[in-house]
């Protein structure tokens, strides 16, 4: 039964990875459209102009785009979250510090699970399990798992957010325990029982059993946005609920300075803010920009789409 349901889930998620790809694609040829219909190049009266007549149509796309690879990703967890052989924690008394975590031949059954949906979901690049106090129980694939430099995690955004809202939790960017890489995690709280008539998954005959992650791979989002082959000095970069930089258009820019942040810019402020599509006009890094956002929402989180172009 769960060989078949998995092999469902497996095909809904390629077709869902196909309709988006194929979707970003097609509207790729409309990025400069608003523009040259507005008369952007034109600088004057820009700040006149409403932010909905003139965000351009790509940074809603792309926008709509994470979103759903977001969920995507979330909805793969919470579902074989659900399993047995997930919520199974029979061999805690097996976690080594040495290992941070349960042997590589322990718990196999949940490896297999782990290895599975990685194969399924190329934006995920590393599924782990956290106990209900924050320490590592295992982490696929097993080489990262041995690479950490750390055995409890509770101090994470990511574990604080999924055991406060005791719902699905994206967290911030962060530097890996495992790879030295900015990473952020999807956290999905397990529990003992379903939720009471009210829906309280807080409720106390509720028992927390752990915590199943999925660390996304940036990478894959950086390609999108470089695959757009942006020229005039164009940039768009994905950024998190603190502004730190997730993906980036600009290729140098990825490799030489992954840990940038956009946090002191009015377009970062202004999409908490306002949580809705909009523009600005600011300097970075020297140079006037117009720069064009779009949240990105994801259950308590908001992270946010910007397209900087040169004035």
């Amino acid at each position: 039964m769960f060989r078949r349901s998995f092999v469902i889930l497996i095909l809904l998620t390629m077709f869902i990875i196909l309709l988006l790809d194929v979707r970003t694609v097609n509207l790729q040829d409309k990025f400069f459209e608003p523009a040259n219909a507005q008369g952007f190049n034109n600088t004057s009266g820009i700040q006149n102009e409403t932010a909905e007549s003139t965000t351009p149509l790509i940074v809603k796309v792309l926008a709509d785009n994470l979103e759903n690879r977001l969920n995507k990703s979330a909805v793969i967890l919470e579902i074989t979250g659900e399993l047995p052989q997930v919520k199974n924690v029979s061999y805690a008394n097996s976690i080594s510090s040495e290992l941070h975590g349960i042997p590589k031949d322990i718990d196999i059954a949940k490896r297999k699970v782990a290895q599975d949906i990685l194969t399924a979901d190329r934006d995920l690049q590393l599924i782990f399990f956290l106990m209900p106090n924050g320490d590592m129980y295992m982490e696929e694939p097993y080489s990262r798992q041995q690479n950490l430099t750390g055995n409890n995690f509770a101090f994470r955004d990511y574990y604080k957010g999924a055991v406060s809202t005791a719902d699905t939790y994206l967290g911030n960017v962060v530097i890996s325990a495992s790879s030295g890489l900015p990473q952020s995690n999807i956290a999905v709280p397990l529990y003992s029982s379903a939720s009471n008539n009210n829906g309280n998954r807080n409720s106390s005959n509720m028992t927390l059993l752990g915590i199943w992650s999925g660390g996304l791979n940036l990478t894959t989002f950086s390609e999108t946005l470089q695959s757009l082959n942006l020229t005039n000095g164009e940039r768009i970069v994905y950024i998190d609920q603190n502004g730190q930089k997730v993906a980036d258009s600009n290729k140098q820019s990825f490799r030489t300075d992954q840990n940038e942040s956009f946090s002191n810019l009015q377009a970062f402020s202004k999409v908490l803010q306002e949580q809705k599509p909009g523009s600005t006009i600011e300097t970075i890094n020297g140079t006037r920009m117009l720069v064009f956002y779009e949240p990105v929402q994801f259950h308590s989180t908001t992270w946010a789409v910007l397209l900087m172009k040169p004035l």
